[in-house]
Parts: C-alpha cells; structure tokens; sequence
C-alpha cells in the first residue's frame, strides 16, 4: 500500500517536491491557500506594468494534469498534530505518513504595526497587482491635486536595496523616464522622486564589491535617490520619518527590507529559529521528529559551509525538495538517506535595460552581458514553454520600443 504525503505550500519548493516524487511509492495532498503557484523573481515587472500577472502564475492543477497519485486542496491550515500524524485545516482534518513543510516566508517588518498597515508589499501576485493601482492611480491623482498635496504624491519610497528593491527602483526610474511622460504630458516628472532606502552602507549590500558599486552607480544615473545606513522608524500613511532626522512626504512607501516565515500551530517551539525557521537536519527531517520535513525558505540547516544557514532562494529550495524527494524513496526501499549540500552557483540582479550584476562562484561581471545571462536563466526557470514565449515577447516589444501596453488599473468598482 502506497505510504500518503502530505504538502503544505506550492511555491518553488512544494512544486519541484510534488514533481519529483515517486508516484509508485507515494499518494500526495497538496494543499494551498491559493490555487496557482507564483513566480516571485518577477513580481516586480507586474508591479511596473510590464508583465501581466497570468505571464508569471501557474495553476497548480494544470502544473500536475498529469500527476495521477496526487490530491490538490484550496484551504489554509490551522494546525498540525505531529502525536496524531495528522492536521487541521479550515475544510476539515487529514492524516499522513509524512508532512512536508514548504509554507516560504512573508514580509517582515520588525514588530513595526503603524509601518505595516501603510506600506505596499511584494510577496505575491496580488501584492503586485496592488502596487501597479496604486502607482498609476497617483499619477491620476496629481493631474488634479493642489500644489500642497503633490509633494506627498511625487515621492516614491523603496524601503531595502536588496534585489527587489532594486529591481523595482529600476523599473521605476526606466517608466517615468520612457513611458509616463508620454501618458501623462501635463506633469513635470523632473519633481517626481525614486528614494531607495536601506539600512547597510550599499545596495545589494550582500553581494560582491562590483556588484555594489555598479548597482548604485547604475541606479544614481537613472536619477534615483539613494539613502544609505538609514531606517525607517514611522509611517502614517504620508509621513515617512527616518533614523538620519530626515522628514519625507510620500503617498508611496514599498517595503522590501526583509522577510520572516509564515507560522504554523503544533511544532514544539525549540525548533524554531531566528526569523521563524524551522530547525532540521542534514535530510530536512525536522529536529525532533521521525516523518515531519521542511524545505526551501522556512528550513534552518547549519552545515559546514552554511553555518547560520541557507540563503532564502529558490535554488536552494529546488535543491532541497529534489533531495527529500529521493530521500522518501530511498526510505520506502530500506536505503541510507543523503545528506543535503548546497553548491552556491551564485547571484544575480537586473537593475535595468541593459543593466545587470551577476556574481558567480569564479567571475563577477556587469553590463549587457550580465543583463542577457539574467534575462536567460529567468526565463528558463518559467514553468511552461507558452509563458517563457509570452514573457519573450513582452521583453522583445519593451526593448524595441521601450513601451509596454499593460497599464491597467483593475480594482472593484466599489474601492478608494
């Protein structure tokens, strides 16, 4: 009899988990809160209307048509019962012989409330849709703003210049130099203002020295301001006060300055880490347990080379579900399990057209090349041939003609 998994989250490393699996050996659950999977590299070209949302979301139905061992469920999860080998959740309980944990992270704001209930985030498609609104709405509304309203309207605010943040800061400052002027003729966009802010000394301040350097000089020729070893202590809205003294008026405040895990009840709290992660050993067996895995962002593994733990990246998420995936196997046929190692193939970010850095383990390097690798291994990663054409396409047209024709705002009739 064919022992049952249960899958909690179908994000990178849910999916590839799912994908790899054995279907002789195992009966799988999936089960999500929403029904598609996200491809969050590119949040931010939805968010710059340069994507449309269906461009870079898969419904995981379609994803495993073919998958005839698996099971998919809309719903969230309430708890897990690691005694029972069974969990709750808002459709009802179900048991498993193994559970994994593949619930990623969300944005974190470091305990600040007030910032949290004003600030636009970035973690999934909808958040994207939200900030794309938002933007071309506040373009809407200076046309007919008085002059003392517009101040608050023409500064856009990115909190965190990692890779989001910068890609974001990028594509901003490429539409309002190429693209808005043309939509809107009666606004002065030389008072418009792209504000980058970030803790560090750097932008991408995790990467190599390049890699830093070309990011802010990149970004500061584009016209966007950047402040550095600075945070952001309060935000109501309009009021943006900083840890410099400094005092902003913005309408306008993304935050991108980090990420905390999603939560779920029943795991004993000595095995969760700094930044909600989850503790696990060398095969993501969850520390305590016999049949509960975690994998990708909310796994905890300290190994030799990753003493405080993996970076939270998709690659390391492929990389984990494909072990645990043979692992589970290995099992069911009475062979030792392997441990897990991540080999570091490197980083890369886009800042814009023809702009990109790119750090690989033997050579670091910037510029157009960087740009082509970039745009290349992302479109690789798309899950089906029909998006990677689509989303070609739309990069070849903004390339020729630097436009795009995606500036929709979609909202019910009845929203502010």
């Amino acid at each position: 009899m064919k022992k049952k998994i249960i899958v909690i989250g179908g994000g990178f490393a849910g999916v590839q988990f799912v994908k790899k699996i054995d279907e002789k050996q195992f009966d799988v659950l999936l089960i999500d809160k929403i029904n598609h999977h996200q491809f969050q590299p590119l949040f931010y070209q939805v968010a710059t209307s340069q994507l449309e949302p269906a461009s870079i979301s898969f419904p995981l139905r379609n994803i495993f048509k073919y998958k005839k061992n698996l099971q998919i469920r809309l719903t969230e999860v309430l708890s897990i019962h690691p005694e029972k080998n069974c969990i709750e959740t808002t459709i009802g309980s179900f048991e498993y012989d193994f559970l994994v944990i593949a619930i990623g992270c969300k944005t974190n704001f470091f305990g600040n409330e007030e910032i949290s209930k004003h600030a636009l985030t970035l973690k999934t498609t909808y958040d994207a849709i939200q900030i794309r609104n938002h933007i071309l709405q506040t373009f809407e509304n200076i046309i007919s703003a008085d002059d003392k309203d517009k101040e608050a309207l023409l500064n856009l605010c990115i909190v965190g210049a990692g890779p989001t943040g910068v890609e974001l800061a990028g594509a901003f400052a490429e539409i309002k130099n190429h693209i808005l002027p043309k939509d809107y003729p009666g606004i002065d966009f030389s008072r418009f203002n792209i504000k980058l802010i970030e803790g560090s000394p750097n932008t991408l301040n995790s990467m190599s020295v390049l890699a830093k350097h070309a990011s802010r000089e990149y970004l500061e020729k584009m016209g966007v301001q950047i402040i550095t070893d600075t945070f952001v202590k309060k935000y109501d809205g309009t009021i943006l006060e900083l840890s410099n003294g400094s005092i902003l008026q913005s309408k306008t405040l993304i935050w991108a300055a980090g990420v905390i895990g999603n939560t779920l009840q029943g795991l004993p709290p000595e095995v969760m880490s700094a930044g909600n992660r989850i503790k696990v050993n060398r095969q993501n067996i969850v520390e305590g347990m016999q049949n509960i895995f975690a994998i990708g962002d909310i796994a905890m593994m300290e190994t030799p080379k990753y003493p405080k733990g993996h970076p939270q990246l998709a690659n390391v998420a492929i990389n984990q579900a494909k072990n645990v995936a043979v692992n589970l196997k290995r099992i069911a046929q009475g062979k030792p399990v392997k441990d897990f190692e991540y080999n570091d193939l490197g980083s890369m970010a886009t800042i814009g057209r023809n702009k990109a850095v790119v750090d690989l383990p033997f050579y670091k390097f910037k510029g157009y090349f960087a740009w082509l690798i970039w745009m290349f291994l992302h479109l690789m990663l798309i899950l089906s041939v029909r998006n990677k054409l689509i989303i070609f396409i739309n990069w070849a047209w903004a390339y020729l003609t630097k436009d795009t024709s995606l500036r929709l705002i979609l909202r019910q009739r009845n929203s502010k």
